[in-house]
């Protein structure tokens, strides 16, 4: 996938090993270089979802629903970790990161059924 960018880039900060802003899909060699292939298949499947929810929502309304739901999940759960791993976003990735066809059979906003 041509959109795949792998290297040390600003935009990864400190403590993330990938982000996707479409179109692209941004990894830390430094953590790619670590990964048995299947985790890394994992992982590119894992952004490849955010890229179909970024597709669906567009850009910039995936973002401020992203913030505004991490803000209010921080407010309630006291934890941003705990927090970031209830964003409706990152639960259907991380519930299906391992399923390699998942983005096959996904239905158009699939992420409202993990509000």
């Amino acid at each position: 996938m041509n959109n795949i960018k792998i290297g040390n880039y600003w935009i990864l900060g400190k403590e993330t090993n990938g982000i996707t802003l479409f179109p692209f899909i941004f990894l830390r060699k430094s953590y790619v270089d670590r990964l048995a292939d299947w985790n890394l298949y994992s992982l590119v499947n894992h952004e490849s979802i955010h890229l179909k929810q970024q597709a669906e929502l567009g850009v910039v309304f995936f973002y401020v629903w992203y913030f505004l739901e991490f803000c209010i999940r921080t407010v309630l759960i006291g934890n941003t970790d705990a927090a970031y791993r209830k964003i409706c976003f990152e639960r259907e990735a991380y519930e299906n990161e391992k399923d390699l066809e998942y983005l096959d059979k996904r239905k158009f906003w699939a992420f409202l059924k993990y509000l």
